[in-house]
């Protein structure tokens, strides 16, 4: 019912944007909807005379664009896309023109004036959805796509986007609804108190879909490290080199670097790339017992950093005393910690000042110059393997969503619920009605009956205009 409404309120409506980049030297403009072709054509002409209307699908044509007093804007081509075999599922035209920010808001003006409308954020997409081109979640993964920004989170874009999550998500359906026709025939034959299900049968497959469910919902967190960035906190003593460090590491001079103590007094952060993954290095307050108002809220910000953090490195360029030691290792005793010993190339021989404490925790210690670069990619390396993120491939299944996590977090819940159910031989009814639930929760990701219209427009509201 919600599918049919806003299809109708789209159907008469023939919309325009930009949909590259700006700042390019050439640029193109789509225009869908059911009167693509016939407003392209009020504008659109070439030396033949031939129109957009003519031309077979998937070919392209050269002409002008000429203005309301028939002078020429610019030199174009059209390409044509006919429904349903478009990107929007409906008849598409699409101008490329030269760059020229005043060429492209000529033609976007040409296009409104003989009844276009501006396209809304992420409309494109969502009429994609509507008309059947795909599916919920592989519309959100054209935005994931666009925003990713290393190989990680393309792969799970282009992963999202070829239907692979949506497969696996189809074979749990298929799953439960085994389980949910075996119930209710149960429950229509219940006076005749037939079983059509073992129920030891019922509850392995129960917890084999359990298994694939918990499995998505444990890969959200790896999800977010590649989205987001894993963040790893750099601490230590004031004037020990935390802020050259950060320097080398992202490559930029970003932070002040001073001989002088307490320099830093806010954390400072910016991101880098090791072997295609984000890491987010938060350079923070050296810690110090000191009586300046202003760098105690530092040093509390860079504790709080700390506990924020996936990784932490300590930094120290002298030999920490067991006291030090033992609050850095109770600190960071859920996080992975890295020991570095910077300004090697003042001292000779370098040493390890945690050899020998918190042996348990095989913390990785490296000897290293920020100033001079010695040793970084040994430290690279050591950061990058502490992240411990599998590497991710284009079919591989990974959850980034927060709408897919807490989907199937509700969906774990109903299953367990079941699974409970069927320990405890409750009745075929309570059954069905969790696994109509866990059904639901699924379905929601995809999008089905059940999306809202306020779901959809808050996912697509997200989108940039062109997509």
């Amino acid at each position: 019912m919600i599918f049919d409404k806003m299809i109708s309120i789209f159907s008469d409506d023939t919309i325009c944007a930009l949909a590259t980049a700006p700042g390019g030297a050439m640029a193109t403009i789509r225009v869908s909807g059911n009167r693509a072709v016939e407003i392209t054509d009020s504008l659109f002409r070439t030396p033949s005379g031939k129109r957009v209307a003519d031309m077979l699908p998937y070919t392209a044509i050269h002409g002008e664009i000429f203005d309301a007093d028939e002078a020429t804007v610019d030199d174009v081509m059209v390409l044509l896309f006919r429904a349903p075999h478009s990107y929007t599922g409906e008849d598409v035209a699409e101008i490329t023109c030269h760059g020229s920010r005043y060429i492209i808001n000529r033609i976007l003006s040409r296009l409104i004036q003989q009844g276009c409308r501006q396209a809304n954020p992420g409309e494109y997409t969502m009429r994609a959805f509507l008309n059947g081109k795909m599916d919920l979640c592989q519309a959100e993964a054209v935005a994931d796509l666009i925003a990713s920004s290393n190989a990680a989170t393309h792969n799970m874009a282009m992963s999202q986007l070829r239907g692979n999550f949506t497969q696996r998500l189809r074979q749990l359906r298929d799953r439960l609804l085994h389980i949910t026709s075996l119930i209710e025939l149960e429950l229509d034959f219940s006076e005749h108190d037939v079983e059509f299900a073992n129920r030891s049968q019922l509850l392995s497959l129960a917890n084999e879909i359990h298994g694939h469910i918990e499995r998505l919902v444990n890969s959200f967190n790896t999800g977010v490290a590649i989205r987001q960035g894993i963040p790893v906190a750099i601490i230590g003593k004031t004037n020990v080199g935390k802020s050259t460090l950060l320097n080398r590491l992202v490559h930029d001079d970003k932070a002040i670097v001073s001989d002088i103590h307490g320099t830093t007094r806010d954390t400072i952060e910016d991101v880098t790339q090791i072997h295609g993954l984000t890491f987010r290095f938060i350079d923070t307050a050296g810690i110090r017992n000191t009586s300046d108002t202003v760098e105690q809220i530092g040093i509390q910000r860079a504790y709080q950093k700390l506990e924020e953090a996936s990784i932490v490195i300590w930094i120290t360029d002298t030999v920490p005393n067991m006291e030090e030691v033992d609050d850095i290792l109770k600190r960071t005793e859920r996080k992975r910690l890295i020991a570095v010993v910077n300004k090697i190339d003042r001292q000779e021989p370098p040493y390890d000042p945690l050899i020998g404490m918190g042996q348990g925790r095989g913390i990785p210690i490296v000897n290293i110059s920020a100033k001079h670069g010695i040793n970084m990619e040994e430290l690279e390396e050591v950061i990058f393997k502490a992240a411990d993120i599998p590497d991710v491939q284009q079919n591989d299944v990974v959850v980034t969503n927060v709408r897919h996590y807490e989907a199937l977090s509700h969906a774990l819940n109903d299953i367990i619920r079941v699974e409970d159910a069927l320990h405890a031989d409750i009745s075929a009814d309570l059954l069905s009605e969790d696994l109509r639930a866990c059904i639901q929760h699924l379905a929601e990701i995809v999008g089905g009956e059940i999306t809202t219209e306020e779901t959809l427009q808050n996912i697509f509201s997200k989108f940039c205009v062109g997509k």
